[in-house]
């Protein structure tokens, strides 16, 4: 059984219908967990429980009851101390990139900073327009300060998961006249904005080990990546107790667990993002996160 970290199901960060200009903390009410929580705001539908309190994962539901106009992202910068990321940790995406299945996890960071809204445009630098690429990726969200958790404990120290697209340039990724002669991740996906997430919280006492859910990134409409986080190499107790060890998980600090196969870097030819496309990543049981690049 999942310790019950937060007194939510789900939570959303929205601008009201009823009181315009002012960003609240809603539960949403939903007919049916498996609601799209965006098609429902697009067509005006969503209603929401106002929650008390400015922190997510503190924020308490009440009886008062708003539709949301406009949908946010769950969490702001000031929210999240770091964002460690999981390199190649889905075996498709592992595979298609030619290496062995690991026997640790590969960890690297990103910044505060590259946390951005859901439906917020996201500016991409002169300096990464050539090969700007998505990853749809399931995140943790953990709920209290974690060190060296063991893995039947880990789920006691997750809050809640949402959806999350690491934005990635790879030529400073992999490119050795600008990466160096070994591949770097963090600078390469640690532009502003780089790590969108939403289009919600979902609880961990819901999802549990959400070790069985349907992931699909498109583009333009396209899909591009359909997988489940059944296929993940190291699942999210292994992470939560892997990056744990002699290191202090802070609370509201994410995990970004890995991305299936199905980037662009691997298509043939590379299919890239441009200027205008629409990147939607959507996770079964907590819905569909959608941003558009914009090159600056």
């Amino acid at each position: 059984m999942t310790s019950k970290l937060v007194s939510w199901t789900r939570l959303v960060r929205y601008v009201a219908l009823e009181a315009e200009g002012t960003v609240r903390y809603g539960e949403p009410i939903l007919s049916d967990e498996t609601n799209d929580i965006s098609k429902l705001v697009s067509s005006g539908q969503l209603k929401v429980k106002v929650c008390e309190g400015n922190d997510p994962l503190a924020a308490n539901p009440t009886e008062q009851i708003q539709t949301v106009k406009t949908l946010l992202g769950p969490l702001e910068a000031k929210d999240v101390p770091i964002i460690r990321c999981i390199g190649l940790n889905y075996k498709t995406h592992i595979l298609e990139t030619g290496r062995p299945l690991p026997t640790c996890p590969t960890v690297f960071t990103k910044p505060a900073p590259t946390v951005a809204d859901y439906g917020e445009d996201i500016p991409i630098p002169k300096i990464a327009q050539s090969q700007c690429d998505y990853e749809g990726e399931l995140t943790i969200v953990i709920g209290r300060d974690a060190k060296d958790v063991n893995e039947a404990d880990a789920l006691d120290y997750i809050a809640a998961y949402t959806v999350g697209n690491d934005v990635s340039a790879r030529d400073w990724q992999r490119e050795a006249g600008k990466a160096g002669p070994v591949p770097q991740w963090s600078f390469s996906k640690s532009f502003d904005k780089y790590a969108p997430l939403g289009p919600a919280l979902v609880a961990a006492h819901v999802l549990g080990e959400a070790n069985d859910l349907s992931l699909k990134t498109l583009v333009n409409g396209e899909v591009r990546q359909e997988s489940n986080t059944s296929d993940l190499c190291f699942d999210v107790r292994k992470l939560v107790a892997f990056c744990s060890q002699g290191q202090t998980l802070q609370k509201g600090s994410l995990i970004v667990t890995g991305t299936p196969g199905g980037v662009g870097l691997f298509m043939k030819p590379p299919g890239f993002l441009k200027h205008g496309d629409e990147v939607v990543v959507e996770i079964e049981k907590i819905g569909s996160l959608r941003n558009r690049m914009v090159f600056a």
